[in-house]
């Protein structure tokens, strides 16, 4: 957060509290330039890995990723306390940079570290690489694909909810599938931005929109999973805050009908930000795991770092990942 505070002073020669408070009309636009930063990470940062895994996953309407892997750009827009806002993620061209790129335009300054902290656990930014990397790094199995992917990322999640909602959607089907149901709902029921900026168009729809959504292509069963998952985010029965403890929302969750054990810690890796979550229904992990020759419960040897080990497996099979 030093750090933060001091790019801030070095752009605007101000403080974040004065840049906060600058007095801004209802209504207005972003930025046109955005304000730049640069978000430090500890060691290493498999940015291609990280990169890829987004832009299979994101929806149109609320994401973009433009360029080409190496020098891509990751685009989306965001529902912040003040205002809204885009995000503009820029893949690093050196692995050992040590920081992403990333330019904001806020409707709100004061959304400034409200921004920034959705991003850092969307990038997975606060990692420690290096404990990940000595613990999986001791599985014969898993030791060539840590060193092959050195500093990769269990990203997070921009709006918790809103990856909730996705984990329904990703229920029993391809991550293709999954975004084009997304990108129904998004065009149904999200909330149009003042003006479009480049495919950018809307903000994911809050829970509230969704608890009476109809069906939007989706089997009737999935879709009565959406507005309960949805309906209990609305009206707080499920809490996805940074603060929320994982055990206490994952019974919850799995209280709800239509929601099983994979729904429930793909919630809880990427919301909650569980660095230690394995998804043994997950196919591509079992792919991946058969290709390894591991055996039963190999996944125990990983704690408490199985969210990377996920992604690592995803890796290996990452046609679906």
């Amino acid at each position: 957060m030093r750090q933060f505070n001091d790019t801030i002073r070095e752009i605007y020669a101000q403080t974040p509290t004065a840049l906060r408070g600058a007095p801004r009309a209802k209504g207005e636009e972003p930025q046109p330039g955005g304000i730049p930063l640069r978000l430090a990470h500890r060691g290493p940062y498999a940015a291609r890995e990280v990169f890829a895994f987004l832009e299979r996953r994101a929806i149109p309407g609320v994401e973009e990723m433009t360029g080409v892997p190496g020098a891509r750009t990751y685009r989306r827009t965001l529902r912040l306390p003040y205002g809204t806002g885009i995000a503009e993620v820029q893949e690093p061209h050196r692995a050992a940079a040590g920081w992403l790129a990333c330019r904001l335009h806020l409707t709100d300054l004061r959304d400034l570290a409200a921004a920034v902290q959705r991003v850092r656990r969307l990038f997975d930014l606060d990692a420690d690489p290096d404990a990940v990397a000595e613990r999986l790094g001791a599985d014969p199995a898993l030791r060539p694909l840590v060193a092959a992917r050195p500093g990769l990322r269990s990203p997070g999640a921009a709006d918790a909810d809103e990856l909730a909602v996705r984990a329904v959607l990703g229920q029993q089907v391809s991550v293709a599938a999954a975004t084009r149901l997304g990108a129904r709902l998004v065009a149904a029921h999200g909330t149009p931005l003042a003006a479009p900026d480049g495919t950018l168009t809307h903000l994911f729809p809050e829970p509230a929109a969704l608890a009476a959504a109809e069906s939007a292509g989706m089997p009737e069963a999935r879709a009565t999973t959406l507005r309960t998952v949805a309906t209990a985010l609305a009206d707080g029965t499920v809490r996805l805050d940074p603060g929320a403890d994982r055990d206490d929302t994952e019974r919850r969750l799995l209280a709800l009908r239509g929601v099983g054990p994979w729904t429930a810690g793909y919630i809880r890796m990427r919301a909650l930000g569980d660095p230690d979550v394995f998804l043994p229904g997950d196919a591509g992990a079992r792919r991946a795991l058969t290709a390894l020759a591991t055996g039963p419960g190999a996944e125990d040897a990983w704690r408490p770092w199985r969210s990377y080990a996920l992604h690592h497996l995803w890796n290996l099979r990452n046609k679906d990942s």
